[in-house]
């Protein structure tokens, strides 16, 4: 008992917010009290999603929250439609409410950015753990609430319900609730602790990564970080460990990770269609590398690049 135990103490997780415990209190219980989601609203720090991106505060990478007051201003001045209100929870050291006001802009459908707004694969290797999470689960929110205006079964329109947690069928009732899809990502080692990174053609030049995939219905974790890997890279691996999970609303992801050993590294190929180029690396490699720019990491904010650099400082 005592062997596994100092295992797990020295076990440190990966994810984009790295506290692991939540900073916020989603209050699921104030959902279903219009009254009381009526009250947190008028004192609210509400964060602003519009059309993929976040209202950011002037001349920083930092969310701009804005308050009630300001949400009527953008109604009324900047060609805003009036949007749809979520509720995101509780500060957990201040008990300050926070919403997502989801609301598309006058130029929306074409694709233009208003001023002071930015998506978070931009930003979010500037935001701290509580701005983190909050944008998360704002954009992750929004864009199930985007993408799910109808009902699944009947088609007719669906209207908000539960501070956002829901949608609800204006025809028949029928509850619809937000869907997030599994993924499993892996960083893949050999004996000599090397990691094969693998690079996709609709990537930017020179970009490599982990392993990744969809779970598939009826399969374990473990058995996808199998199959996607050998998929992927013609490897089978061995010593699959849980690392830690992160959001990925882009659009509607949670990845899970893992690290994998393999013992016959030399049989790696790439599968040709999703993975066109494979590498093996050592520290020493991967550093020169990324110094040369010959190669280049995933953004900060990812749970791919945190695996990396968890390998790389270890």
């Amino acid at each position: 008992m005592m062997r596994i135990w100092r295992r797990l103490v020295a076990f440190t997780l990966v994810s984009a917010v790295n506290g692991q415990v939540s900073m916020m209190d989603r209050a699921a219980h104030v959902r279903n009290n219009p009254a009381e989601l009526d009250n947190l609203w008028a004192k609210a720090k509400i964060v602003h999603f519009s059309a993929g991106r976040l209202a950011i505060a002037d001349g920083a990478s930092q969310l701009r929250f804005l308050n009630a007051a300001q949400i009527d201003e953008l109604i009324e001045s900047e060609g805003f439609k009036t949007g749809e209100r979520y509720f995101l929870g509780l500060d957990q050291k201040e008990n300050a409410p926070y919403f997502a006001w989801n609301s598309p802009h006058a130029d929306s459908e074409k694709e233009e950015a208003p001023a002071g707004y930015a998506t978070l694969r931009e930003i979010g290797g500037e935001l701290d753990e509580v701005q983190m999470e909050i944008a998360l689960h704002t954009v992750a929110l929004s864009n199930w609430h985007n993408t799910h205006p109808h009902c699944a079964r009947c088609g007719a329109t669906t209207s908000v319900a539960l501070g956002g947690a829901v949608r609800t069928c204006d025809k028949d009732k029928s509850e619809h609730y937000p869907r997030t899809d599994c993924a499993v990502i892996v960083l893949v080692r050999d004996s000599q602790d090397r990691i094969l990174l693998g690079r996709q053609a609709i990537w930017p030049e020179g970009r490599f990564s982990c392993f990744a995939g969809f779970l598939e219905p009826g399969e374990t974790f473990e058995q996808c970080v199998q199959r996607e890997v050998y998929e992927e890279s013609g490897l089978k691996v061995r010593e699959i460990n849980y690392l830690g999970s992160q959001p990925w609303p882009f659009p509607a992801s949670v990845m899970i990770s893992f690290e994998a050993i393999t013992d016959l590294p030399d049989s790696a190929r790439p599968d040709g269609e999703e993975i066109v180029d494979i590498k093996w690396l050592t520290r020493a490699e991967l550093r020169a590398e990324v110094s040369d720019r010959t190669l280049s990491l995933p953004p900060s904010m990812s749970v791919s690049r945190k695996m990396i650099d968890r390998w790389l400082f270890s």
